[in-house]
């Protein structure tokens, strides 16, 4: 769970990072429903990641004392994912619906990118010793 826990706090970083990057893409461009829907999205899909690792860490405790557990919030997510287009829908004209879509998208390419790096990473420590 630790490793979890690792990943998380190395993800949040570059996810701060993008948004601030959109903050000031939002501040200082003529693009500002585009930036203020990838600031929407990438927000919500940082609250899926968050509900998603705290989710696995009471699955891996109830897997280790052998009860069972719920599902790991699919639903949620979902709900999350419709939240975000409804609130681009119902404001058109302020906030980019397909910035929307692909800032939700935005914490899965995190992931990939933090697991490459990472497995790069480990990769070069083995082949220095």
């Amino acid at each position: 769970m630790l490793e979890i826990r690792l990943m998380l706090s190395r993800q949040i970083k570059y996810i701060s990072v993008l948004l601030s990057l959109y903050l000031i893409g939002w501040a200082l461009t003529p693009f500002q429903p585009v930036f203020l829907g990838l600031i929407i999205g990438t927000g919500l899909s940082f609250f899926n990641m968050y509900l998603l690792v705290r989710r696995m860490g009471k699955f891996s405790k109830a897997v280790d004392e052998g009860k069972k557990t719920a599902s790991l919030g699919m639903l949620s997510r979902m709900a999350t994912a419709i939240l975000g287009v409804a609130i681009a829908m119902e404001f058109p004209e302020h906030i980019h619906l397909i910035s929307v879509v692909i800032g939700l998208m935005t914490s899965y390419v995190v992931i990939m990118i933090d697991f490459l790096l990472n497995t790069i990473r480990i990769g070069s420590n083995k082949k220095e010793r």
